[in-house]
């Protein structure tokens, strides 16, 4: 028997280095079609939000019709943001500043210069149209969005962008019978992981790690434990152990199997990783979706929604307990262990690490990367 062939890993310093990771931002996310949230979390003419991608403050809204808009929250006047996130203080040093998106319009709070919901320039006090004053060429910059499956996609450099179904290849004819654009979140749960985002990726890709991670999760697919995960056939999906179908404690759930899913996706788990940052898990009654949220070479939010039905949610006793403290069991095991990942790929003696064959999926991890940011890095004053 010959012995297995291991390959090699992308190099530790891809994972720590700050100097790769601003290149990952130029040469990755700022030109790829990346998931930021659900198309229902903005339901109606005028709903926002402020998203931060990757350190670019993005405003995401709809328009007057209902339409998706995105753009860069920055006044093309002077520069200053136009809309607060949720998560800065309204009233900063204490005093309450107008602005935002005000009905119809975008407001800067500075000069109040105001834009319409498409984002051209609608006003600018004190230059009418008598000063010879043009506003048509101060539109403001705009960031791609397009949709799938109910995630919002935002392209940071439409004018490079490929259209999103090019991007997302061979994803949606494999899960096309699952509903996803109808289901709704019927739970979230967020979090903030000291590890890089692509191992957070790549132990997304292998079960490898899971006899020795997840107990609770191998008991209801015994095969993630069997030969590392070898043997996972993720195109008809992974087989539960007898009389188990879903991802919950007991492998079993009151609710209903999505109308049109065949045979096998009735009672087997599929997964997709979305490059770059979407992790797409399916059972037959539910979804758990990961949107990554990139912060530094050594920190990734995640935000984990769990989707179903809206017939199930509209019932009285609907309760998503059982779903979703199971993952976030298996969430938080996974976090620990990327953590402990990315301490190790910090010792000085570590230049790189290895694949095993039952870790293939990451090869693709390592071509995706390194297909994209490779000459830059090596052309670079980083590692």
């Amino acid at each position: 028997m010959s012995a297995p062939t291991l390959e090699v890993s992308l190099p530790s310093t891809w994972y720590t280095s700050d100097a790769v990771f601003k290149i990952e931002k130029e040469r990755i996310f700022c030109r790829e079609w990346l998931a930021v949230c659900r198309a229902e979390e903005l339901a109606g003419p005028g709903d926002h939000l402020v998203l931060d991608v990757l350190g670019e403050s993005i405003l995401l809204l709809r328009n007057r019709d209902c339409a998706l808009r995105a753009f860069y929250n920055v006044c093309r006047h002077r520069g200053s943001r136009l809309c607060r996130s949720a998560h800065e203080p309204a009233d900063a040093w204490g005093v309450k500043l107008a602005g935002g998106v005000t009905g119809r319009s975008i407001v800067c709070p500075y000069h109040q210069w105001s834009y319409d919901l498409d984002g051209a320039l609608i006003g600018a006090p004190h230059l009418g149209a008598d000063t010879g004053f043009d506003k048509s060429g101060l539109h403001l910059y705009p960031v791609g969005v397009d949709t799938w499956g109910g995630f919002v996609f935002l392209h940071l450099t439409p004018g490079e962008s490929r259209p999103l179904l090019a991007q997302l290849g061979g994803v949606p004819e494999r899960v096309q019978r699952y509903p996803l654009a109808e289901l709704r979140i019927g739970a979230t749960r967020r979090y903030s992981v000291a590890a890089n985002w692509k191992v957070l990726c790549e132990n997304y890709n292998e079960c490898y790690h899971c006899g020795g991670v997840h107990p609770e999760l191998c008991a209801v697919v015994p095969s993630f434990r069997e030969g590392g995960g070898s043997q996972l056939d993720w195109s008809r999906g992974v087989a539960h152990r007898e009389g188990a179908y879903t991802f919950t404690a007991s492998g079993t759930a009151r609710r209903r199997a999505f109308p049109g899913l065949d045979a096998d996706e009735r009672v087997r788990h599929k997964g997709e990783l979305v490059y770059p940052t979407l992790f797409v898990s399916l059972a037959c009654e539910h979804a758990a979706i990961f949107i990554l949220q990139p912060r530094g070479p050594e920190r990734t939010d995640v935000v984990c929604h769990f989707l179903f039905e809206p017939f199930e949610l509209a019932k009285p006793d609907f309760d998503a307990r059982d779903v979703v403290e199971f993952w976030d069991l298996v969430n938080r095991q996974d976090w620990a262990v990327c953590e402990r990942v990315q301490q190790g790929l910090q010792a000085r003696v570590h230049r790189s690490g290895y694949y095993a064959p039952m870790e293939d999926f990451n090869l693709d991890i390592r071509r995706y990367v390194s297909e994209r940011i490779g000459a830059y890095v090596a052309d670079s004053d980083g590692p």
